[in-house]
């Protein structure tokens, strides 16, 4: 498959390489699919390390004291969740909640009502 991609990139890539809109667009992309890959593997390791770590005693020992409650069960994913909401802002910008279309509607909704608070006493 990525022998596809690039194949697809190499055929475009005279047509597109001056075109700096499409090396942003691509730019972009491929650090989104970095940081869904990171996700991937985070989701993945740590699943198999916390039920792990939960079905190494099971036997013989209450659920309380089988891994339960142990900080190393989940320091893993803590810290290294840390590190992947570092690795989504750097992806996803301070944009990632607060984008332009939410300012413009909030400005938007200021106005109206600063609008119907002068209408009223008129």
């Amino acid at each position: 498959m990525r022998r596809f991609r690039r194949n697809i990139f190499e055929d475009y890539d005279e047509e597109f390489s001056t075109d700096e809109n499409f090396n942003i667009a691509y730019r972009k992309v491929k650090r989104i699919k970095g940081f869904y890959s990171h996700l991937r593997i985070y989701i993945i390791v740590n699943a198999i390390i916390i039920i792990t770590n939960l079905n190494r005693d099971v036997f013989g020992k209450d659920i309380i004291y089988n891994g339960l409650s142990d900080w190393h069960t989940y320091s893993t994913a803590f810290y290294w969740g840390i590190a992947l909401l570092i690795h989504a802002f750097s992806v996803f910008g301070p944009d990632i909640f607060f984008t332009k279309d939410w300012e413009q509607k909030k400005i938007q909704k200021f106005m109206e009502k600063e609008n119907q608070n002068t209408n009223k006493w008129e």
